[in-house]
Protein backbone atom coordinates (compact mmCIF):
# COMPACT_ATOMS: atom_id res chain seq x y z
CA UNK A 1 0.00 0.00 0.00
CA UNK A 2 1.41 3.09 -1.30
CA UNK A 3 -0.07 5.64 1.05
CA UNK A 4 0.67 5.47 4.62
CA UNK A 5 -2.39 6.65 6.23
CA UNK A 6 -4.40 4.03 4.08
CA UNK A 7 -1.89 0.76 5.68
CA UNK A 8 -2.78 2.95 9.02
CA UNK A 9 -6.39 2.84 8.53
CA UNK A 10 -6.42 -0.60 7.32
CA UNK A 11 -4.08 -1.72 9.92
CA UNK A 12 -1.09 -2.96 8.41
CA UNK A 13 1.22 0.39 10.04
CA UNK A 14 1.04 0.87 13.76
CA UNK A 15 0.09 4.00 14.83
CA UNK A 16 -1.44 5.65 18.04
CA UNK A 17 -4.87 6.14 17.53
CA UNK A 18 -6.72 8.62 20.12
CA UNK A 19 -10.41 8.73 18.38
CA UNK A 20 -11.90 6.52 15.95
CA UNK A 21 -15.50 6.14 14.35
CA UNK A 22 -16.87 4.55 10.53
CA UNK A 23 -15.47 7.07 8.48
CA UNK A 24 -12.60 8.99 10.61
CA UNK A 25 -9.25 8.21 12.57
CA UNK A 26 -7.45 10.47 14.50
CA UNK A 27 -4.01 8.99 15.72
CA UNK A 28 -0.46 10.80 17.48
CA UNK A 29 1.37 12.30 14.69
CA UNK A 30 4.65 10.08 14.42
CA UNK A 31 7.06 13.48 14.81
CA UNK A 32 5.04 15.27 16.99
CA UNK A 33 5.80 19.55 17.28
CA UNK A 34 4.30 19.43 20.20
CA UNK A 35 3.02 17.09 23.15
CA UNK A 36 -0.66 15.81 22.34
CA UNK A 37 0.21 16.69 18.21
CA UNK A 38 -2.59 14.69 16.73
CA UNK A 39 -3.83 14.02 12.86
CA UNK A 40 -7.37 13.36 11.97
CA UNK A 41 -7.81 11.84 9.17
CA UNK A 42 -10.53 10.63 6.78
CA UNK A 43 -10.34 6.42 6.38
CA UNK A 44 -11.65 7.02 2.88
CA UNK A 45 -8.26 7.94 1.01
CA UNK A 46 -8.65 11.53 -0.67
CA UNK A 47 -5.84 13.17 -1.43
CA UNK A 48 -5.94 16.90 -0.65
CA UNK A 49 -9.20 19.22 -0.30
CA UNK A 50 -9.66 19.91 -3.52
CA UNK A 51 -11.27 16.11 -3.41
CA UNK A 52 -12.78 15.27 -0.23
CA UNK A 53 -16.27 15.64 -0.43
CA UNK A 54 -17.54 18.76 2.15
CA UNK A 55 -19.41 16.78 4.73
CA UNK A 56 -15.72 14.25 5.20
CA UNK A 57 -13.93 17.92 5.81
CA UNK A 58 -16.68 19.27 8.08
CA UNK A 59 -16.17 15.29 9.95
CA UNK A 60 -12.20 16.69 10.47
CA UNK A 61 -12.88 19.36 12.22
CA UNK A 62 -15.95 18.11 13.96
CA UNK A 63 -13.75 15.51 15.31
CA UNK A 64 -10.28 18.17 15.73
CA UNK A 65 -12.76 20.36 17.93
CA UNK A 66 -13.20 17.34 20.18
CA UNK A 67 -9.39 16.56 20.22
CA UNK A 68 -9.08 20.36 20.68
CA UNK A 69 -11.79 20.61 24.01
CA UNK A 70 -9.87 16.95 25.07
CA UNK A 71 -6.46 18.72 25.32
CA UNK A 72 -7.42 21.41 26.88
CA UNK A 73 -9.25 19.75 29.96
CA UNK A 74 -7.11 16.82 29.90
CA UNK A 75 -3.81 16.81 31.92
CA UNK A 76 -1.95 18.30 28.80
CA UNK A 77 -3.48 21.71 30.44
CA UNK A 78 -3.66 23.46 26.40
CA UNK A 79 -4.34 27.05 26.62
CA UNK A 80 -5.20 26.19 22.63
CA UNK A 81 -4.63 24.62 19.81
CA UNK A 82 -3.66 25.28 16.08
CA UNK A 83 -6.42 23.49 13.70
CA UNK A 84 -4.47 23.10 10.49
CA UNK A 85 -4.52 21.15 7.00
CA UNK A 86 -1.78 21.89 5.03
CA UNK A 87 -3.67 21.54 1.00
CA UNK A 88 -1.12 20.42 -1.42
CA UNK A 89 3.34 20.91 -1.29
CA UNK A 90 3.37 24.40 -1.49
CA UNK A 91 1.51 24.33 2.15
CA UNK A 92 3.98 21.76 3.13
CA UNK A 93 1.42 19.06 2.95
CA UNK A 94 3.90 16.32 2.84
CA UNK A 95 1.85 12.62 3.16
CA UNK A 96 -1.04 13.21 0.18
CA UNK A 97 -4.04 11.98 2.27
CA UNK A 98 -6.32 14.77 3.25
CA UNK A 99 -5.67 15.15 7.33
CA UNK A 100 -6.01 17.56 10.13
CA UNK A 101 -3.23 18.55 12.57
CA UNK A 102 -4.35 19.08 15.59
CA UNK A 103 -1.63 21.04 17.77
CA UNK A 104 -2.22 22.03 21.60
CA UNK A 105 -0.81 24.88 22.79
CA UNK A 106 0.37 26.80 25.93
CA UNK A 107 0.71 30.58 26.28
CA UNK A 108 4.21 31.11 25.93
CA UNK A 109 5.60 27.70 24.20
CA UNK A 110 7.19 30.52 21.47
CA UNK A 111 6.37 27.77 19.02
CA UNK A 112 5.53 30.01 15.87
CA UNK A 113 3.66 28.38 12.37
CA UNK A 114 4.73 31.56 10.67
CA UNK A 115 8.37 32.45 12.04
CA UNK A 116 9.94 34.29 9.38
CA UNK A 117 6.96 35.02 7.70
CA UNK A 118 6.82 38.86 5.75
CA UNK A 119 3.78 40.42 5.85
CA UNK A 120 2.32 41.02 2.65
CA UNK A 121 0.02 43.50 1.19
CA UNK A 122 -2.39 42.82 -1.76
CA UNK A 123 -1.79 45.96 -4.30
CA UNK A 124 -5.18 45.55 -5.23
CA UNK A 125 -8.10 43.94 -3.08
CA UNK A 126 -11.25 44.21 -5.18
CA UNK A 127 -9.73 42.61 -7.52
CA UNK A 128 -9.00 40.02 -5.98
CA UNK A 129 -12.06 39.65 -3.94
CA UNK A 130 -13.50 39.69 -7.48
CA UNK A 131 -11.18 36.94 -8.37
CA UNK A 132 -12.31 34.87 -5.74
CA UNK A 133 -16.22 35.81 -5.83
CA UNK A 134 -16.21 34.89 -9.89
CA UNK A 135 -14.34 31.51 -8.74
CA UNK A 136 -17.00 30.97 -6.41
CA UNK A 137 -19.92 31.21 -8.40
CA UNK A 138 -18.41 29.02 -11.46
CA UNK A 139 -18.12 26.05 -8.64
CA UNK A 140 -21.74 26.89 -8.25
CA UNK A 141 -22.91 26.86 -11.50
Amino acid sequence: MSCVFCAIVAGEAPAIRVYEDDEHLAILDHRPIVRGHVLVLPKAHTVDLTDTPPDTVAGLMRIGQRVARAARQSELHADGNNLVVNDGRAAFQTVFHVHLHVTPRKVGDKLSFAKGLVVRRDPDREATALILRDALAELDA
